[in-house]
């Protein structure tokens, strides 16, 4: 399979989806600290490696520089995210509202990985993986540090949003659908899909011996 290369991949619109990805990542990662009734630092901690972790892992892999290293303004988003939690009443973060923030950001964060891994010349089913990753990761490292059960291993489909974002966004490309709108359409399929499996308890078949 050739590579498809997506010239606008990293244009603004697309940019947005990275910014949206982090920003409600680092909430999931603050919200996680809040259950935890931890201190400030610890809201700061976790809303950043959660919202960064994905992203972190994709560019080491695909060569990129890191994205956050060379701006302050990643990691101000996650900062801002933790005071929100902070500050804002806990009423307003009951129930489902880390669900529901980590599935966007999955979406969000998917699909950008997928675009991103193209503008970099990788190949595409590789870049659907540098998708997937890119959803995944921080979500995964955010459970570990908390020593939560990983969301991975939630019953409902979860990698399964994330590839679907991933896949559209390359698929799209490959069809020559311009960057900006292949992106939204990815990005709506995979949260519309995680937003139906939370609804639902969507799930594929579990291994039976």
């Amino acid at each position: 399979m050739a590579p498809v290369h997506l010239p606008d991949a990293l244009a603004p619109a697309l940019q947005w989806l990275d910014y949206a990805g982090i920003a409600v990542f680092a909430l999931s990662g603050a919200l996680v600290a809040a259950e935890k009734k931890q201190t400030l630092v610890t809201f700061i901690f976790f809303a950043v490696i959660t919202g960064v972790g994905g992203g972190t892992v994709r560019d080491l892999l695909i060569g990129a520089p890191v994205f956050w290293i060379a701006t302050n303004a990643f990691l101000i988003i996650c900062m801002a995210a933790a005071l929100v939690v902070w500050m804002l009443p806990k009423g307003l973060w009951r129930g489902a509202s880390l669900l529901w923030l980590d599935a966007a950001g999955l979406a969000a964060y998917a699909t950008y990985g997928a675009a991103k891994g193209l503008a970099f010349g990788v190949a595409p089913l590789p870049a659907i993986a540098m998708g997937v990753l890119t959803g995944c990761v921080g979500g995964i490292i955010r459970d570990i540090i908390a020593g939560e059960p990983s969301i991975l291993m939630r019953p409902e489909l979860y990698v399964t949003a994330a590839a679907l974002s991933a896949a559209l966004m390359v698929g799209l490309a490959a069809a020559g659908v311009p960057g900006a709108l292949a992106g939204a359409i990815a990005a709506l399929a995979g949260f519309t899909l995680r937003d139906a499996a939370i609804a639902r308890g969507w799930s594929l078949p579990a291994y039976r011996s």
